[in-house]
């Protein structure tokens, strides 16, 4: 199993649900003068130390926004290494994680990934799809509008079908038919989103998700993003009220 980590945060208030807006790839690549490419590159590094970090403080959901639906006007040659990256980052580290426990996930419209990602996907999942650690839930050409609009339209389809009331539509209904419905129902919702770089959005990232998860930004550009720095957004959520609409 994954070893314990020396700087166990002693807090009992940990997020079970980590979402990550991984930003600032380019821009790091960019201060070191090299192509937006090798920031890309060193994200996969850090999401490989962040992922065993966030295990290690007892987090069971980390989902990372690797690929946004927006993200394909970025230049072709850019499009294609990123979308090389996740053959990459499972052949190299999957084998750990596996042996950690760790199980992939995925979600997003898999149909416009190219085959060798999709395939790389594929294999992950296949590989971790009984461990019980920490969930690594890969946001992969996603895009939370169109997820809201595909739930949409198969809720509608249900009702003219007849197989669903009108009346039955609630938000716990909504909930099962967007993609985190694949999660346990207390999963489901992030209580923590990061994000790097110094941005102030969320970006289309989980928007019916995030309805109460406690926000956390650092200037920090992701690849410095790294165990310490994770482990500072933790104790920053341990410190926040969550009032939930109450007082």
């Amino acid at each position: 199993m994954i070893p314990l980590t020396r700087q166990k945060i002693q807090n009992p208030l940990i997020p079970v649900h980590v979402g990550i807006i991984m930003d600032g790839n380019g821009r790091w690549a960019k201060k070191r003068l090299k192509p937006r490419v090798f920031g890309h590159k060193a994200g996969m590094d850090a999401l490989q130390k962040v992922t065993i970090e966030a295990a290690n403080q007892g987090v069971k959901v980390l989902t990372v926004y690797a690929f946004s639906t927006e993200n394909w006007k970025r230049p072709k040659d850019e499009v294609s290494f990123i979308m090389n990256l996740p053959v990459e980052f499972f052949d190299r580290y999957v084998p750990e994680l596996h042996k950690n426990g760790v199980k992939i996930a995925v979600i997003g419209d898999r149909s416009a990934l190219p085959k060798a990602t999709l395939s790389a996907l594929e294999r992950a999942m296949e590989v971790t799809k009984d461990n019980t650690g920490l969930v690594l839930n890969f946001a992969l050409n996603y895009g939370g509008r169109a997820e809201l609009v595909t739930a949409i339209h198969k809720i509608v389809r249900e009702v003219q079908e007849g197989a669903l009331n009108v009346n039955q539509i609630d938000e716990d209904l909504v909930g099962d038919y967007l993609e985190t419905a694949t999660l346990s129902k207390d999963y489901r919702d992030p209580d923590l989103i990061i994000r790097t770089s110094g941005e102030l959005r969320l970006s289309n990232f989980l928007p019916w998700q995030s309805a109460y998860s406690e926000l956390y930004f650092t200037d920090t550009l992701w690849p410095d993003f790294d165990e310490a720095a994770f482990r500072e957004a933790l104790v920053a959520f341990g410190q926040r009220k969550r009032r939930f609409g109450g007082v």
